[in-house]
């Protein structure tokens, strides 16, 4: 393009840019949220780990477990469970998103060449730049090489709110993909928790089974020696098909929690089969920090600040319908009929032309729009700290839950070691006559009733530690949006 082309267009371009600095539609601040003055938990008062350790500052939290069984299974979880396989590609697809608002920034620049032939039987000729070519009998030719350009500068900042939403948007789908992925995790330490407690359920009660068949062959001895009745032994005998159908069920219970965590790690429960195995899962401490640091570590917390973002900067856009759209475009380039000439001097051509379109009248739809941006903004708000109060709730429900559950299990304890002793010391009278069968099977009763209580205890130590390093963000940080 000739140099007095481009003098021309300048001023267009340079009052374009320049228009281009403003934006308008409120800057965003991140909103208050009812954080708590205190330096510390709540729940934390009275109760100090016993065995502090990093594991809620981790990225692999599960490893506090020291379970390799767990561990394999959690690294599975990422790579093939396919609801994080969605989120995942959301995620994406909300980048490439802001890629496509991004390019609205800039001019959109084409190119055309063509080449025209054409034959007449003679006389006049092709008439180009008021000059006659081509005349009498023959071909005809005529070749054009031309540049367009067209671009609407983002006079009132529509787009670079655009942007600011879009950007907003993709991380709070990045912190949602993290929710989703610690989510996920959490459940699965859960399922397996409770997979293992059914491994060591069906062990006490196969024990069971032997120690009530062992009473019922003692009860028929009895009852053949004629010291005993057949009352005794039918009760006998009911006590151990109780406990015997009880066994058989754990296994459908525990085939459903295998067949959950073969769905969690992207298996086919067909082809997925994990072995029993002893109990070996021992209650953890977390150390829950302070206060003022969950909100940083909490990726359901950053998703609903993130949309609080997004939706002021919709105000934004929203805003820009009250002003006019500005377009700026132009042409060049050059048109011979000799293909040697397309760049010389006389073959160039331009044009450049600028336009405003401003909406006069449409019945308050812009209004209508404006205010509906400002309140998704203040529902997303209101989002916000419904999440930030939430996460408190929780991190301080755990808390409790792990200083009771601690204290309790001292005397469940206490209560196995008690029902234990009651038990061979009404075996031992009834076989000596003193007692009936009914002190027996009370007995038996308490005793299993006992082991389970404890069992259940540890397996909910075990799940509340893995919801209080949930609540406190696993190993997620905030930090990890920067780059988004």
């Amino acid at each position: 393009m000739p140099r007095p082309a481009i003098l021309r267009l300048a001023p267009l371009l340079l009052a374009g840019a320049s228009l281009a600095a403003c934006e308008v539609g409120p800057n965003y601040h991140r909103p208050a949220a009812p954080t708590p003055q205190a330096p510390a938990y709540k729940e934390i008062s009275g109760w100090t780990p016993a065995k502090p350790s990093d594991a809620a500052d981790r990225a692999d939290w599960w490893m506090v477990f020291n379970d390799p069984t767990l561990n394999d299974l959690e690294a599975q979880v990422e790579v093939s469970n396919q609801t994080l396989a969605a989120d995942l590609a959301a995620y994406q697809q909300a980048r490439a998103i802001v890629a496509e608002d991004r390019a609205q920034l800039f001019p959109t620049i084409t190119a055309n060449g063509s080449a025209n032939f054409s034959h007449s039987a003679g006389g006049g000729g092709t008439v180009i730049g008021g000059t006659v070519v081509g005349g009498g009998a023959g071909v005809n030719q005529n070749y054009t090489v031309e540049l367009g350009g067209t671009w609407e500068p983002d006079v009132w900042g529509k787009v670079r709110r655009t942007i600011e939403n879009g950007k907003a948007g993709a991380q709070a789908d990045a912190a949602d993909l993290a929710n989703a992925k610690l989510s996920a995790q959490m459940t699965l330490a859960a399922d397996y928790i409770s997979l293992r407690q059914l491994d060591e359920e069906k062990r006490i009660d196969d024990d069971t089974v032997k120690a009530f068949q062992a009473s019922l062959d003692v009860t028929r001895n009895k009852y053949q020696a004629g010291v005993s009745t057949e009352a005794d032994v039918d009760q006998a005998e009911t006590q151990l098909h109780n406990e015997q159908a009880a066994d058989i069920a754990l296994g459908e219970q525990r085939a459903v929690m295998e067949n959950a965590i073969a769905v969690l790690v992207g298996k086919s429960p067909t082809d997925f089969t994990l072995a029993s195995a002893a109990w070996t899962l021992q209650p953890v401490d977390i150390p829950p920090g302070v206060p003022s640091t969950l909100l940083q570590r909490r990726p359901d917390v950053a998703a609903a600040e993130r949309q609080a973002a997004a939706a002021s900067a919709g105000i934004g856009v929203a805003t820009a319908g009250y002003f006019p759209n500005i377009s700026l475009s132009g042409t060049g380039g050059s048109e011979a009929a000799q293909i040697g000439a397309l760049f010389s001097g006389s073959s160039f051509f331009w044009n450049a032309a600028g336009s405003a379109a401003e909406t006069v009248f449409n019945a308050g739809l812009t209004h209508a729009q404006v205010q509906a941006a400002k309140a998704q903004y203040d529902q997303a708000v209101a989002n916000y700290r419904q999440a930030v109060l939430t996460a408190f709730g929780q991190v301080e429900n755990n808390l409790a839950a792990q200083r009771v559950l601690a204290a309790e299990q001292p005397e469940l304890r206490a209560s196995v070691t008690s029902s234990s002793q009651a038990l061979k010391i009404s075996q031992n009278e009834y076989a000596a006559g003193t007692v009936d069968y009914t002190t027996v099977v009370s007995a038996q009763t308490a005793a299993l009733s006992a082991r389970n209580a404890e069992l259940q205890l540890e397996a909910n130590r075990l799940t509340t530690a893995v919801d209080l390093i949930v609540a406190l963000g696993g190993g997620w940080n905030e930090s990890a949006l920067a780059s988004k």
